[in-house]
């Protein structure tokens, strides 16, 4: 596969607060020198990263199964079977079928793929959010032009080549020269874009094993005060960066400081 400077990469199928492609210039430097080495996403979201650095080997990982599923059908080969349409009516006809989907044990189906891309490109900001029901439960977008993917044919000779986990990062078997690259959740009150919590407590479990990992690490992060010192005290270098908000629960565009730790360089 030719290096990832020579190639072009799709954009990320889905809209994805927090998305990292603005990044990609400053992890292609750390990436470069270790392009041999397998990339591990504990945090897949969108996969901006991996499409943006493809890497030849990749663990990517995510807690949220309806984005899991989403990728592991784009692996199959997803075809595009459902109507999708820009109508306030239509979106939460189809917001009600998914979670009917979720409720009777379907939401591993071609089907749940398909409308789980409908919502994103659809729902207000492209929020992934659920209620403690694990129901999803982002409103109507509003917006006035939306262009829906019909052929994704070139995702999946992409993402065939990488391995698609679901689960807590903790289950994962990483190799002690793995590149590992994690985007937690932001350190925010909203953090409930799967059924379950991403908390402080699991914030700080993540940086433990992080530290423990012999190979490189990179991890992103809103820079708040507890968690620059948090990386701080396990070891990690620390760079404050600005931070384009392109999606936000608010709207708000303006931009956030983000701090960007690092071991093992």
């Amino acid at each position: 596969m030719p290096s990832s400077s020579t190639v072009t990469s799709p954009k990320p199928l889905l809209k994805w607060a927090g998305g990292k492609r603005w990044l990609l210039p400053r992890l292609f430097e750390l990436w470069q020198p270790n392009r041999d080495r397998r990339l591990v996403e504990p945090f897949m979201g969108s996969l901006s990263v991996a499409l943006g650095l493809r890497p030849n080997r990749a663990l990517l990982n995510d807690v949220n199964i309806h984005l899991a599923n989403l990728y592991h059908h784009l692996q199959q080969g997803l075809a595009v079977e459902i109507e999708m349409k820009n109508d306030r009516d239509f979106y939460y006809a189809m917001r009600s079928r998914f979670n009917q989907l979720t409720q009777i044990g379907k939401s591993h189906t071609s089907e749940a793929a398909q409308i789980f891309y409908y919502l994103n490109r659809t729902g207000f900001n492209g929020l992934c959010r659920f209620n403690n029901s694990g129901e999803f439960n982002v409103p109507f977008g509003r917006y006035k032009t939306i262009n829906y993917a019909t052929d994704f044919s070139e995702y999946q000779s992409i993402l065939l080549a990488w391995e698609i986990t679901i689960g807590d990062f903790e289950g994962l078997k990483l190799e002690p020269d793995d590149f590992i690259y994690a985007d937690p959740p932001y350190d925010v009150s909203f953090t409930k874009y799967s059924q379950s919590d991403f908390t402080w407590d699991d914030r700080v479990r993540l940086t433990q094993w992080l530290a423990k990992h012999p190979g490189k690490v990179v991890l992103s992060d809103r820079a708040t005060d507890r968690v620059v010192d948090l990386y701080q005290d396990y070891g990690f270098t620390i760079d404050l960066v600005d931070a384009p908000r392109r999606i936000s629960c608010n709207g708000d565009r303006r931009p956030a400081k983000e701090v960007i730790a690092c071991k093992g360089f």
